[in-house]
């Protein structure tokens, strides 16, 4: 009986070493990251692969569940990786897309452009194209945190020769504002609505150097996180460049990596 008293002790301080060892901070986080560098028909943009490279390892380092990294995606690769990573978020606690290429805004909504396409008229945007609100549907299933950000504010040579089908159908340099429908939702640009991100003159682009810095800072909340972000690259820029953050969240603190205890 003393043995059999002595065992059960023993069981039950070894679980309770056990929990104290667990992690306090078991939020499941997955994360897609895109870079979209070499564009069939289009001019090959020197940072996005870069970007995309330097986020996901940032995120890897900071203990992501899963971190899905893919480069130079076509239509048809997109339309995967969307679908694929939508399964993910499912039962994740946060989920955050980060996406570097060309972007181009009509008639208000903001398109991520894959590879391939050719956009020789405005309407080819709808077949060619991923819509903004396509991406958030995909993270839209995840329990506490949605994050989108967009790296596509740059100069759009589609823009320019794209056919017009209808007179009025306005395309607008840079992307437009957009408002998340879900709350704790957060859509991060490199560059304010209306305005385009610079590539900068080194390996990565101002706006993704500032990113690396301080988006798995731990304990540091998201939307101070951007703020910094957003001092960077201004002083970067020499002001030429502001990021914009769309979007709220409550009152809490949100760090995407838990502060040491």
């Amino acid at each position: 009986m003393r043995l059999y008293t002595l065992l059960r002790v023993l069981v039950v301080v070894a679980a309770s070493v056990l929990l104290a060892s667990q992690p306090a901070w078991a939020t499941k986080r997955v994360a897609l990251v895109v870079g979209n560098s070499n564009y069939q028909n289009a001019p090959l943009l020197p940072n996005p692969a870069n970007d995309a490279t330097a986020i996901a390892a940032t995120l890897k380092g900071a203990g992501f569940d899963l971190v899905e990294s893919r480069l130079n995606l076509t239509s048809s690769d997109m339309r995967r990786a969307l679908r694929d990573f939508a399964d993910q978020a499912r039962d994740a606690d946060i989920a955050i897309v980060y996406y570097a290429g060309h972007g181009i805004e009509i008639d208000g909504t903001n398109y991520l452009i894959p590879t391939d396409a050719r956009l020789e008229r405005d309407t080819d945007i709808y077949d060619e194209a991923f819509s903004l609100d396509r991406v958030l549907l995909a993270i839209e299933p995840a329990k506490q945190l949605r994050v989108v950000i967009v790296d596509a504010c740059r100069n759009n040579p589609f823009a320019d020769t794209m056919k017009r089908t209808v007179a009025s159908r306005a395309i607008s340099r840079g992307l437009a504002r957009v408002e998340p429908a879900v709350s704790n939702t957060l859509i991060a640009f490199a560059a304010k609505a209306g305005l385009t991100a610079l590539d900068g003159n080194s390996k990565n682009s101002p706006y993704a150097t500032a990113l690396v810095k301080y988006i798995a800072k731990p304990g540091l909340d998201l939307r101070r996180a951007f703020g910094f972000v957003r001092d960077d690259v201004l002083q970067a820029t020499g002001n030429r460049q502001e990021p914009y953050v769309y979007g709220s969240l409550g009152g809490e603190d949100v760090a995407l990596v838990p502060k040491a205890e």
